[in-house]
């Protein structure tokens, strides 16, 4: 990663290596909030000259530390001779920075190693641009507001804009050090006179203010404590994992730590957003499936993510932004161009999955906890996204669900690969919409046949014996409509013209984990995902090898998912095809030694692992909330774990890849209790279960 990023709550910051928001960037750093950069630059200077980086990591997403030094400082004086102002390497400034509630905290510590008293100054330029961060990306221009005149004090500057919606954005910056000069209101510069070993810290402070509300800055030792204690409840509260394989431990552990900080509360509990640094906000199907990875670690994330996405689903018939009524949200954004109506994301509608996937959280989160009253709760919800399916995404009532653009400047391809070329004919046309894809018809069918079973669960056999009937009508026509004979595999798709899409590609191995398919045909399909077409030895890929539109460098046509994946493996799991899962989850594993700290990304590059190494994608999203939550989701499918609470039963089918000899979970929450097991593989491949602690009060099925 040539770039830091460090977020909490829904505030980012994002810098170069050094720590630095240089001027006119064209990757965009800056300090974000509501989809706002409210910090723009950020340049440190000793003497006046850039320092020099020696350490800088982002492993931590929560603090971020670099190490820098000062060049060689000398200049000829009138005689000629050369005279040293600053020898090199003898100031060491260490930044650490962090963010809690809605403020940015840094610390520049700043030490002498010169063997005599050295004076030196450090300065700061600083600016805020508060623009759209569509603006700052590039993707749209428009009618924006003015900024106003920087306000400056010994202890602090004031930045502020009004913009065209009429919002009053401003920034407070503030430091504990008196400036030597501030001949600019932007530009504070703080001297230093100090002895070898001495050290004295420079504090800066941030809070950007919306309308008034801001955060309330405290010192900085308090408001690290709180962070570092949030951060330890979160990981208290995780359900514990511990293998004997060490690849495999890592992946977890750092899933676990990023999925903590890109998790966000809009004030119906947290939930994860989609991915840093350009995704720090609700997206329908990303948080939704983030979610559902989490289920088996944290539960509550499920009900926050199903609050946040009840509270803003579609009430009416609106094209700009492609809603409609029932429907759930693809992305809200905060800034100025979504307020004033600039861009249809207040929020934009156009995802054909994100409905039926708030359904299937539903569902699996009761199985998990047993929970009726989220159910009962959301019921007025679970209808309208219901007849949703029914009758705005079934558009021609044919029994599919299909999508179509409508917002002008919305989203053409509307299912999780949204590319404008991912839905591509095996001759090379692309399909024209509407479009049925595979996947949607498999996650609505898990959402009927779930929602009836919690329809009759509260006493309403009937509304759970319609959904029955139309989940059965929908798995025989998926089977005459979309299976392909000669291939022995689903088509990722059905045109405008009800003509298959016949392209080989990963779509139908989410079908998997939805119960549609024969046990033959979920077979015949895990054989393959795992074939050499699909499986590069890293994964499966998104689009087979071979096909008119593989292109192992493209965005959806021919790279890795580990989310795609992870969705895959767990339906692998579910119908038996335990052997297939066990060979992706070992590609999986195998390619985060590709990446920076063991953490996968949104999507790496599709070439053979018989390169030796993954081949990283240029602009992947990292941490990336599902790429993240893939090996979480892993755990499960090893354990071959399906918990149905309102059954009282947990069926476990354990299944360790080879490499894996031992798996250990700990407080893993199941209804009202916990359960704590441990397997072990023996030399033949056989796994034996001990469970250690059940307070579920529910049976374990093996």
């Amino acid at each position: 990663m040539n770039y830091r990023v460090i977020k909490e709550n829904d505030m980012f910051l994002l810098t170069d290596e050094s720590g630095q928001i240089p001027d006119q960037h064209p990757y965009g750093p800056g300090l974000y909030t509501k989809d706002t950069r409210f910090l723009s630059r950020l340049d440190l200077r000793i003497n006046g000259e850039e320092p020099v980086l020696l350490a800088s990591d982002a492993d931590n997403t929560s603090v971020a530390e670099m190490l820098l030094t000062n060049p060689h400082m000398e200049q000829e004086n009138e005689a000629g001779e050369k005279v040293v102002h600053l020898w090199r390497e003898s100031i060491e400034m260490k930044r650490r920075r962090f963010i809690w509630d809605g403020v940015l905290y840094e610390q520049i510590h700043v030490k002498s190693y010169h063997p005599q008293q050295t004076a030196f100054n450090i300065s700061l330029q600083l600016d805020a641009d508060f623009k759209d961060m569509f603006i700052v990306r590039g993707f749209q221009n428009g009618r924006t507001g003015d900024k106003r005149d920087a306000e400056s004090s010994a202890n602090g500057l004031k930045m502020s804009y009004l913009g065209a919606d009429d919002v009053e954005r401003q920034l407070h910056v503030s430091w504990n050090m008196v400036p030597e000069s501030q001949s600019e209101t932007q530009e504070p510069e703080f001297h230093f006179d100090l002895a070898h070993g001495e050290e004295k810290v420079l504090e800066l402070t941030m809070v950007p203010e919306i309308s008034g509300e801001k955060g309330t800055a405290l010192s900085h030792s308090e408001a690290l404590e709180r962070l570092m204690i949030s951060t330890d409840d979160w990981a208290k509260q995780m359900t514990k994992v511990k293998t004997d394989y060490e690849p495999l431990q890592r992946l977890i552990d750092r899933g676990l730590k990023d999925l903590r900080v890109l998790l966000t509360d809009l004030g119906e509990g947290s939930f994860p957003v989609a991915g840093l640094p350009w995704f720090g906000v609700p997206f329908g199907r990303d948080s939704l499936i983030a979610a559902l990875q989490l289920l088996p670690f944290a539960s509550d994330v499920a009900k926050g993510t199903l609050r946040t996405m009840a509270k803003r689903q579609g009430t009416k018939k609106d094209s700009w932004r492609d809603e409609e009524p029932g429907k759930i949200m693809h992305e809200i954004r905060f800034g100025e161009l979504a307020n004033t109506g600039q861009i249809p994301f207040s929020p934009y509608f156009g995802t054909i999955d994100a409905t039926p996937l708030f359904l299937v959280l539903l569902s699996e989160y009761m199985k998990w906890t047993g929970d009726h009253s989220l159910f009962t709760e959301l019921e007025t919800n679970v209808e309208a996204a219901l007849n949703w399916v029914d009758s705005y995404g079934d558009r021609d009532g044919d029994g599919f669900v299909e999508y179509h653009q409508e917002a002008a400047k919305g989203i053409a391809n509307q299912g999780w690969k949204d590319s404008g070329d991912s839905i591509v004919h095996r001759d090379g046309r692309l399909g024209e919409s509407p479009i049925a894809l595979s996947e949607v018809q498999g996650y609505v069918y898990h959402a009927k046949v779930s929602m009836a079973q919690a329809f009759e669960d509260v006493g309403n056999p009937e509304r759970g014996k319609v959904l029955r009937g139309e989940a059965k009508i929908l798995k025989e026509q998926f089977d005459e409509a979309f299976w392909m004979p000669e291939q022995g595999y689903y088509a990722l798709a059905l045109d405008k013209d009800k003509k298959q899409v016949g392209t080989v590609t990963s779509n139908p191995g989410h079908v998997l984990m939805s119960g549609m398919m024969s046990s033959e045909r979920a077979q015949a399909v895990s054989e393959m995902l795992v074939s050499d077409k699909l499986f590069s030895g890293f994964g499966i890929r998104t689009m087979g090898e071979g096909e008119a539109g593989y292109n192992p460098m493209s965005y959806h046509n021919g790279t890795v998912w580990p989310h795609d994946n992870s969705l895959v493996i767990l339906g692998m799991s579910r119908t038996g095809n335990v052997k297939a899962a066990s060979k992706v989850m070992m590609g999986l594993i195998r390619s985060a030694a590709s990446f920076d700290y063991d953490r996968l990304p949104e999507l790496f590059c599709g070439y053979n692992a018989s390169r030796g190494k993954a081949v990283s994608y240029p602009v992947a999203c990292s941490p990336q909330a599902w790429a993240a939550g893939a090996p979480l989701l892993m755990v499960q499918a090893m354990l071959g774990l399906f918990p149905d609470v309102l059954s009282g039963e947990v069926a476990l089918n354990p299944r360790l890849p080879e490499g894996v000899n031992q798996l250990t979970v700990e407080q893993m929450q199941i209804g009202d209790g916990e359960l704590d097991l441990t397997v072990t593989r023996n030399a033949k491949g056989d796994c034996n279960v001990n469970v250690e602690r059940n307070t579920t009060g529910l049976a374990i099925k093996l």
